[in-house]
């Protein structure tokens, strides 16, 4: 295991994030999708009221008042509904307590001095975003190898933690570098992203992993999620996977595999026309929802209904404010084939084409192709096919190869002519 993870802790990672402010399940849809466009990983944090402001909250209190994350598929599913379509205004206005799906266990609370790799660890349990406490004296990367020079934020720590690096026990509540000064009402939020951001700036400690293939490393998750491309795009939100929040878009070749078009995802759909996407995942095809009706000679006749019925002039961000008529294209739900770039209200960015990378791919080219496109996961191809499935890496697949215990490594004799001897290394 890379040193790295053991002298490393949490509030190095935490420098410069900004405080985070909290939102509420009884904010509307139309206020989360604004800050879903300013969040990361595709997705915020929903948190229940204080029962009493003035009152100073323990962790353990702190964590029954949050709800789960909402991401933007999440609500572009909602909006899809029947019953929002008819009515897109009143839509819009719902309490996101009844978009967010309840999921207390993907947010865990921690100390600045936790060990990375104590944070790692939950990150692969499930944990998808840690709460660190905002701290007037911490002073982070000053601190990285405190481990090495004083021992102090071990000090607490188990006697076998101390003696064996191959026995790691979390221990959250290691005593804080900043205890005593620390604010209680101030926190700020670090998720799988800031991890992986914070890694490939470590790339040469964690060597040779970064240069090894995605195949011969075991990440590559062959149980993706996929919906044809004949079939309806709204099939997509009924076979949702938890993490990644992603169904591939497919078509079946005579061999028995698939090819992969396109993608609906938390990730694609992250900044784009949120009422466009919402009509066209209820009353397209998977294919022609990836692709644009521009794009499909099948569905051009499309091009002519409005997605909205009448009235105002006035157009936001995200358009959840604009209620003029528009028409459907890849375009407007995010799946520009240009370079990014904003025109009118809509931020336009990707392409509709999935973001891909080869069984043959290293995970440091991976993990640089997730942070450059701000995607969760990367689909995996064949490498010498015209884009076969192979299956998908996210997040918690790069955590774990990164953290994997080395395997033993042993010696064994070959037989070779007699006064010629060697060996060759087995795992």
């Amino acid at each position: 295991m890379a040193s790295v993870f053991l002298y490393h802790v949490v509030g190095d990672l935490t420098v410069g994030k900004p405080e985070m402010v909290e939102f509420y399940e009884t904010e509307t849809v139309e206020s989360a999708i604004r800050a879903i466009g300013e969040s990361t990983e595709c997705g915020i944090p929903v948190w229940k009221r204080k029962s009493h402001l003035s009152m100073i909250e323990t962790s353990e209190m702190r964590q029954q008042r949050f709800v789960g994350i909402l991401n933007s598929l999440d609500i572009v599913a909602f909006l899809a509904s029947t019953e929002c379509l008819e009515d897109q205004d009143k839509a819009i206005k719902t309490s996101v307590s009844q978009v967010v799906v309840p999921n207390a266990s993907l947010l865990k609370q921690v100390d600045p001095a936790t060990r990375l790799i104590d944070a790692l660890e939950m990150m692969k349990q499930g944990v998808r975003r840690l709460l660190v406490p905002k701290s007037m004296v911490w002073k982070g990367m000053s601190k990285r190898f405190s481990f090495l020079y004083n021992g102090k934020w071990l000090k607490n720590a188990d006697a076998s933690n101390n003696s064996s690096n191959n026995n790691l026990t979390i221990n959250t509540n290691r005593p804080s570098s900043s205890s005593g000064t620390s604010n209680h009402n101030k926190f700020c939020c670090l998720s799988r992203e800031d991890v992986i951001r914070f890694l490939i700036g470590c790339l040469g400690a964690l060597a040779p992993l970064p240069l090894s293939s995605i195949s011969s490393l075991g990440i590559i998750n062959p149980n993706y999620t996929s919906v044809e491309a004949s079939l309806p795009a709204f099939e997509a939100t009924r076979k949702l996977p938890g993490d990644p929040s992603e169904v591939a878009v497919v078509e079946p070749i005579p061999d028995g595999q698939c090819k992969i078009i396109g993608e609906i995802s938390a990730s694609r759909l992250w900044k784009c026309d949120y009422l466009a996407a919402a009509w066209a995942l209820a009353n397209l095809s998977a294919g022609q929802f990836v692709m644009g009706v521009e794009d499909n000679e099948a569905a051009r006749s499309l091009l002519d209904f409005a997605v909205n019925s009448a009235v105002g002039d006035e157009s936001t961000a995200n358009g959840i404010g604009s209620t003029r008529l528009r028409k459907f294209s890849s375009r407007s739900i995010g799946f520009n084939p240009g370079s990014s770039i904003r025109m009118g209200r809509s931020m336009y960015r990707g392409r509709s084409a999935p973001l891909t990378c080869k069984i043959t791919s290293s995970l440091a080219a991976v993990m640089a192709q997730m942070l450059s496109h701000r995607a969760t996961h990367v689909w995996v191809i064949e490498d010498d096919s015209d884009d076969i499935l192979v299956g998908v890496v996210g997040y918690a697949d790069i955590l774990a190869a990164v953290t994997k215990q080395p395997a033993s490594v042993t010696l064994t004799p070959v037989n070779r002519p007699e006064g010629a001897f060697t060996t060759e290394f087995q795992n």
